[in-house]
């Protein structure tokens, strides 16, 4: 079966030497072998682009691109997409981890249902690998209206590119793999959740996904410029996001 699914991992990398080789680890340690790692360092200033290059020179299967100005997480992610080879495509942040059956266990969850675009439960970890919360579960199945109101790990995600091509994500700051999810489940019709934990998700104080607000309103920039919702389904599916992050905090 792996000879002809190559698994092409994105990861864009921008100073991330506290947690990276962690990351890349988790992917060297997978039971499922035939991968790339397609690594994009994002002009970074501290250590990063030495342990990558550590990695990559010992293992062929890992890729590094250096960009020579800092674009976004958006823009490495589209770089890292357009040198890819696999059939199917993953994505990993660069402070996140993976099980070691990650790839092993949902490839085959995708081949013997035949599901093109794929997500699975996920855990919360601190910054020094600490479990923080309890598990992010998974909806059994998403439609694009769905989707809208719940989003996906992004480091859990998997889609098929033989069937559904290399899709470009937005170049936005903020919410540009929640926009990537919508313009993949357009051509996918659905995207289908794996009912088990196979990521860890690290939750760093001054990370860019730290700021409520700023996701917020990222949020609302996706839905009406990107998705071009009228005001009153953009200002309802806001509101929902608002709610839901109350009752998360509530029941915490």
């Amino acid at each position: 079966m792996e000879k002809n699914n190559l698994v092409s991992i994105i990861m864009p990398a921008y100073n991330c030497e506290k947690y990276i080789s962690e990351s890349i680890t988790s992917v060297i340690n997978q039971k499922y072998t035939f991968w790339e790692l397609i690594i994009v360092d994002d002009c970074s200033s501290d250590n990063t682009p030495n342990i990558i290059k550590n990695f990559s020179e010992a293992d062929e299967r890992i890729k590094f691109i250096r960009l020579e100005s800092n674009s976004g997480a958006a823009y490495t992610r589209n770089v890292a997409l357009n040198l890819s080879k696999g059939r199917f495509i993953s994505f990993l942040d660069s402070d996140d981890t993976w099980l070691p059956e990650k790839l092993a266990e949902q490839i085959n969850y995708m081949i013997k249902n035949n599901y093109y675009f794929t997500c699975t439960n996920y855990n919360k970890i601190d910054e020094y690998g600490n479990p923080i919360s309890h598990t992010v579960t998974t909806l059994n199945k998403y439609n694009y209206n769905s989707l809208l109101k719940y989003s996906v790990g992004n480091s859990t995600v998997i889609y098929d590119s033989k069937k559904l091509g290399k899709i470009e994500g937005t170049n936005i700051r903020k919410r540009n793999d929640y926009a990537l999810w919508l313009k993949v489940i357009k051509k996918s019709d659905y995207i289908y959740g794996f009912n088990k934990v196979l990521s860890n998700h690290r939750v760093r104080a001054h990370s860019i996904s730290s700021n409520k607000i700023s996701l917020i309103v990222y949020h609302w920039i996706v839905y009406r410029r990107f998705e071009q919702l009228n005001l009153f389904k953009s200002t309802y599916l806001v509101i929902f996001w608002i709610v839901s992050g109350v009752r998360k905090k509530l029941l915490k």
